[in-house]
């Protein structure tokens, strides 16, 4: 099934008195939604008691948990004491999926930084593979997927087709395709359901239909510039993209059967994810 839900908690939740993200997996149940993207992004600061709840409730109201790995990740970085903390903080955001009893994790892969973007790719290659069999040494008992995001800005690594290349590197590494931040990075590229399909062509001989039909989605309007994503936006914007509509006459005409689709919104996060879901059914 098509899972659709937000990334975190937008302003209705928190304006209808609510506090605590344990409180999501109920309000999200309620709304007809599937899905909730929880981030890590400034660090591990949930316990591990409130993790094994926070998936014990979300696992009670039907709602698939996937996770947002910290930002400070960047496999490109030619600092090796700084690459093993990357390396440590996707393991651990592993080992919080599990507790979460959530299937995907996502990640920022990298950036240039000084070097070229060629430079740049070759050593984040290198050391996904060196992720790789860091990962294969803990033996996760459990299933998931870790997903690299594409990314909006063009000093940031992680085109879909760069992501797509990394993800042959082990089953288990699945893409997160950011719509919003590929329409940024492309200005504005994505105009018709013919550029989402060049995509969805590309993976599927790339990494193969069974990781497509897995893949994880975040999907916004991103306002962009000259370098790139600058912030994200409401589905009420009407001069920057993408359009879902788009997007789900492609997964209909290529029966993309389970992804899990997280609205990024800017606050409005929950409804607009209400509403990608009920066009997609109206398809």
């Amino acid at each position: 099934m098509v899972r659709f839900g937000p990334s975190g908690n937008g302003d209705l939740f928190y304006e209808q008195g609510y506090k605590s993200s344990l409180d999501a997996p109920l309000w999200l149940k309620n709304r007809g939604l599937t899905a909730y993207e929880y981030s890590f992004s400034r660090g591990f600061t949930m316990s591990e008691t409130t993790a094994k709840l926070l998936g014990e409730v979300c696992e009670e109201n039907g709602i698939e948990i996937s996770i947002h790995a910290p930002y400070y990740i960047n496999l490109a970085n030619p600092d090796p004491k700084m690459i093993e903390k990357s390396f440590n903080y996707i393991i651990n955001s592993l080992k919080y999926l599990k507790l979460l009893k959530g299937k995907r994790c996502v990640f920022h892969p990298g950036s240039c930084g000084e070097d070229t973007r060629e430079i740049a790719f070759e050593r984040l290659k290198e050391n996904m593979k060196k992720l790789v069999k860091k990962i294969d040494e803990q033996k996760f008992d459990f299933d998931f997927f870790l997903c690299p995001e594409t990314m909006g800005k063009s000093q940031q690594l992680g085109t879909y087709e760069e992501v797509a290349e990394i993800c042959t590197y082990a089953d288990y590494l699945v893409p997160t395709l950011d719509f919003g931040h590929i329409n940024a990075l492309t200005q504005g590229g994505l105009k018709d359901a013919n550029d989402f399909e060049k995509i969805f062509k590309f993976l599927i001989d790339k990494i193969g239909r069974s990781k497509v039909e897995n893949i994880h989605i975040h999907f916004s309007k991103i306002e962009y510039g000259a370098k790139g994503e600058i912030k994200h936006l409401t589905f009420d914007d009407s001069i920057y993209g993408p359009n879902f509509e788009d997007l789900a006459k492609v997964l209909h005409k290529l029966d993309i059967k389970n992804p899990v689709i997280i609205c990024e919104s800017r606050g409005t996060q929950a409804e607009d994810a209400n509403s990608m879901k009920k066009i997609y059914e109206n398809i």
